[in-house]
């Protein structure tokens, strides 16, 4: 694998038994250290890197015996400045872990990896806090704004039956989330494809989209009401008929899922600075919700060694958990 990324050559990768069945994405991440995540998001997306002579989405897998061609990288002094600053080493609270791969309970406003705009990320962090570690690799992703249960691989083997499970649909993935208004009890599912797409400045954004877009992923969401939560007094008129706490699953995992299924049914979730009621969220900091009201709850997975069946739950923290009607557990 090749060591310096500042290279003015084009290169051709044969991809090994090892990194066989990993995300392109993450694949060059591993083997171009120092080269900002962004940058390779943009050598994908231009077309600049080739699988065996065609071009490769970020998400697709590589396979043994892949040629991947790989074009000229040029680092500034900045970006090896601070590819030479690598990230601080952070523990985070720990759910589960063993000799397979271990839960964490991320805090909300930390990315999981570094990357558009972000220098580091969990993942980043950890590997600097576990340098003995021979593998830590991010099995799935939370927005940067959730919090809750995050898995990270620490063997190759665990990571790919873990993503295998997610991909395959096996695991069950509820969240918490508190949206303006009372959720009909009556609407429980949510199918509705979804499309993504970049806005003027790059930013990525989703929305719904129809049956027919070619472009649009079926996703399904599940809902259930936990909690009628009434309007806390000093809120204003922003939310006359409360909020809702729900418990959401969801079937699929697509980028903001949740976030754009509940505020398209005309149920944003509070303080989503992306897809929420941005008036409402400007008043709910002002009284003390100073972040989306969006966490990875609970987790039921088949364990990747083992084969055993584990539920794994995280509580909701303390600036969200003020804000539940008694009651929840």
């Amino acid at each position: 694998m090749p060591s310096n990324p500042n290279s003015g050559e084009i290169r051709h990768i044969t991809v090994d038994e090892e990194s066989a069945g990993q995300r392109l994405d993450n694949f060059l991440i591993r083997i171009l250290k120092g080269v900002p995540k962004s940058h390779i998001y943009r050598i994908i997306r231009s077309g600049e890197v080739r699988r065996n002579k065609g071009r490769v989405s970020a998400d697709d897998r590589v396979a043994i015996g892949d040629v991947l061609r790989i074009p000229p990288i040029r680092l500034s002094e900045r970006v090896e400045e601070k590819a030479a600053n690598p990230a601080p080493a952070r523990e985070f609270p720990i759910v589960f872990e063993d000799e397979a791969f271990l839960a964490i309970d991320k805090p909300a406003g930390v990315a999981v990896h570094g990357g558009s705009g972000v220098s580091f990320g969990v993942i980043e962090q950890m590997r600097q806090a576990r340098p003995q570690a021979r593998l830590l690799e991010l099995v799935h992703r939370l927005d940067r704004e959730t919090s809750g249960l995050l898995l990270i691989a620490k063997k190759k083997s665990a990571l790919k039956a873990l993503q295998d499970q997610f991909r395959e649909r096996e695991t069950g993935k509820t969240y918490l989330a508190l949206v303006k208004g009372a959720w009909p009890t009556r609407l429980k599912v949510l199918d509705q494809p979804l499309h993504k797409y970049l806005l003027p400045d790059g930013e990525r954004r989703v929305k719904v989209t129809t049956p027919d877009d070619p472009d649009g992923m079926r996703s399904v969401t599940l809902v259930k009401v936990a909690q009628r939560v009434p309007s806390p007094s000093g809120l204003g008129a922003g939310a006359p008929e409360g909020f809702s706490l729900l418990e959401v699953t969801i079937k699929t995992g697509r980028t903001h899922q949740i976030r754009v299924h509940l505020s398209s049914a005309g149920y944003p979730i509070a303080g989503d600075d992306k897809y929420g009621d941005f008036e409402l969220n400007r008043q709910l900091a002002r009284i003390g919700l100073k972040r989306m009201f969006l966490h990875a709850w609970r987790l039921r997975l088949t364990h990747p060694v083992t084969k055993s069946v584990l539920e794994l739950q995280a509580e909701l923290p303390p600036e969200l958990y003020k804000w539940r009607s008694p009651g929840i557990e």
